[in-house]
This record gives C-alpha cells, structure tokens and sequence, in this order.
C-alpha cells in the first residue's frame, strides 16, 4: 500500500435537469489520485429498481466493489503503465515471432490484425485504460461480412495482446478475459474427390512434376507448404514411409503446423511416380527438393494453383481447393484405418480436428444393429401391424 493509505470515497446524488436524478461516486486511489465516476440513474420510484437503475444501496455497493479492487490492485487505472496498445501491440508481436517462433502464415495473419483492427481502434489508447466494456464495444462494431470465426480468433489475438502487457507491464488484468467468444455454428461439409477423379486430375496435369505432386497430395494428406518443402532424403523408398519435417510458406521454412515430423505411408503408386520424378536429369540430389522450381529452388505456390485449375477444368472435374486433396486423404483413411493412426499421419494436434472424417467411414452394421435392437425377446421381429413393403406403397 502507498503512503495514501486506504483507498476511500463516497457516493452522491445529482438532480439533473434533462437527464433526471443520477447517482455518482467519488474516490480517492491508494496512490492519492481522485476520480469522479457516474454510476447511473437514480431510483425514486416505489419498488423494485428497473434494469439499469440504482438506489442509494447498490450505489454504495458499486463503490465497495470498486474500493475492493483498489485494495487488490487490479482496479483498472490503478497502474500509469507510460504504454499505449501500439507499444503493446508492437511488443507482441515482436513476442511471437522472436521467442514463440510462428510461422510466417501466423505471424501475416497477426500483424494483418493489427494494422486493420487493434490500432485504428485502441492505437493511442493507455493499455490500462482499455476495459472490458470498451473491448465489447469494439467487437459490436467490426464489419458484418466478418465470420464469427474471424471475429473470435480477432478476440483471442488481443487477449494475446493484453496478456503479454500483463507480464511485460505489470497490468492488474487482461480485460479481454472477461469477454465471451461468440457462438460458433461449425457445420462439417467436406468436399472431396474420388479416386477416379484423383487419377483424372493425375492424368490432366501439364507436366509429369505436377502429376506426381497431385497424386502424393491425395495419396498422403500433405499440406501444400509440406509438398514444396519435401527433399529426396525425406522419402524413404526401403521403409515405404516420408518423413514430413518441415513446411514452406510465406517465403520461409518452418516446422510442420503440428510442431511435430511425422511418418506417413509411402503408397506403392507413390512410390512408382517419386521413382521415375527421381530419374530426372537435374536436382536429384539428398538435399534436392523433390518438387522444385524451374531453377531448383521453391516451388511458386502461386503458379502450382494456376496450373492446379488447368488441370481442374482439362479434366471436368468439380473445382475443389488444392488442399482438398488432403481431406481426400483423410476421408478415405478413415474408412480402413483407426483414427489415432489417422491422427498420425496427417499430423493433427488434436483427435477432435481428425474426428470431423468420421462420418465419412461405411458402417454397414450399424443397421444390424438397429434391427437387432427392435427384436423382440424370443428373436423375432416386432409386429407392428403392417409391412414395411405395404407403408411405402403409393396410395
């Protein structure tokens, strides 16, 4: 405590003239600073007070409250930080990319934030000066064409914020914890492609690198990033495995999005295509990528997408993203492997992400077991009076 002493204070009653009977508080701060507060209206009726409404009662228990937090040191405004949400903005970032290590997707997606949301809105603002309420009013007023999805991770991205402020500044408190995320309708609808529609694609593309790039997407559920990444020391041709140990994205190379390498299958179709790729004249090598650009270096993720469309349209089929041929992977897995190993191969931090193929598995004994259900005791089935062949008759 400073030599201030107790925080104090006390409430009164102002009749306005326009704006009627409101009640407000005034306090002095453990520091010796004094603020003047509006509560809000006063009560004058009989009763139970209306929704947003204060006798001289709950005016004073507003104040306790405030005291309370006072004492506590996490009433905000207590701590003068000398930050503005720039400088904590900034410092987070920093946070991520130097000591968290994101990923350049990650830390794009970040600074996106910042620039388009967090400063406009709060920039010059004190940290501590920023409160729940304020972070609420902010969220009511972002664009309408936003995702609730985009919304929420906005939210968890500046919680992000004002938590790293609480460690670097010592902030009593994040006010962004107190702020629920919105609800969010996930509606499962993968789009898919058949095998069929897998080796058509093979067949339509425009060069033999890119046909066997198509055919490892959907026969290993590698990511985009994780295709362009791969060298030849990564497939390993004896244990019929790849060894996914890093990712290219944004013009960098970072470890896979689980943070983990992993081993997937290596398919004997796979294998049969990565064996002629390795006959090449050029760029053959341990260190060599497997999928290279013209000069060796990264695949164009840009171009790759071109030429992905071309061979979309060359082959009539339906226009899926590229990194659809990875859920092609997971749908088809799921109905001859367990989902751990699923989990494993495509490299998901959680089973729930893997979960979401589950529906795609055939489990033609589930209906056996319906019937088996609505047996009766001694083993025959129920009867109901009629026939399922007479009430799907037309009448």
């Amino acid at each position: 405590m400073s030599r201030f002493g107790e925080p104090s204070g006390h409430v009164f009653r102002r009749d306005g003239v326009q704006s009627g009977p409101v009640w407000y508080a005034k306090y002095r701060l453990p520091d010796g600073r004094q603020f003047q507060r509006r509560i809000g209206p006063a009560w004058t009726q009989r009763g139970r007070p209306g929704t947003g409404y204060f006798t001289k009662r709950t005016a004073e228990a507003w104040l306790r409250a405030v005291m309370d937090a006072a004492r506590a040191g996490t009433l905000p405004g207590m701590v003068v930080t000398n930050a503005t949400v720039a400088d904590a903005c900034a410092e987070w970032l920093r946070w991520s990319e130097e000591e968290r290590g994101c990923s350049p997707g990650t830390m794009r997606g970040r600074r996106s934030s910042v620039r388009a949301y967090f400063v406009p809105a709060f920039g010059d603002r004190p940290v501590e000066a920023v409160t729940t309420e304020d972070i609420e009013r902010w969220r009511s007023c972002l664009p309408a064409t936003l995702s609730v999805r985009t919304k929420n991770k906005m939210l968890t991205e500046l919680h992000g914020v004002f938590r790293r402020a609480v460690k670097v500044w010592r902030l009593p408190a994040n006010p962004v914890a107190e702020v629920e995320q919105l609800r969010e309708r996930r509606i499962v609808d993968l789009e898919v492609y058949s095998p069929e529609e897998v080796m058509a694609l093979v067949r339509a593309a425009a060069s033999e690198q890119d046909a066997a790039m198509f055919l490892t997407a959907a026969f290993t559920g590698l990511r985009r990033g994780e295709l362009i990444g791969l060298r030849w020391r990564d497939v390993d041709f004896p244990a019929s495995l790849i060894r996914v140990h890093r990712s290219y994205s944004y013009g960098a190379l970072t470890v896979p999005k689980s943070g983990k390498v992993r081993a997937v299958p290596l398919a004997p179709e796979v294998a049969g295509v990565l064996a002629r790729l390795g006959q090449r004249g050029l760029f053959t090598g341990e260190e060599d990528l497997v999928f290279p650009g013209e000069l060796g270096g990264f695949l164009d993720g840009s171009a790759l997408r071109r030429r992905y469309l071309d061979a979309q349209a060359a082959a009539g089929v339906k226009r899926l993203r590229f990194h659809d041929l990875r859920h092609t992977f997971g749908t088809r897995m799921i109905a001859v492997a367990d989902i751990v190993r699923v989990k494993e191969w495509m490299g998901h931090a959680d089973i729930e992400t893997t979960m979401r193929y589950l529906h795609f598995a055939p489990r033609p004994e589930d209906a056996a077991l319906v019937a088996k259900a609505f047996k009766s005791a001694d083993g025959d089935g129920h009867d109901f009076g009629w026939s399922a062949e007479h009430a799907l008759q037309p009448r």
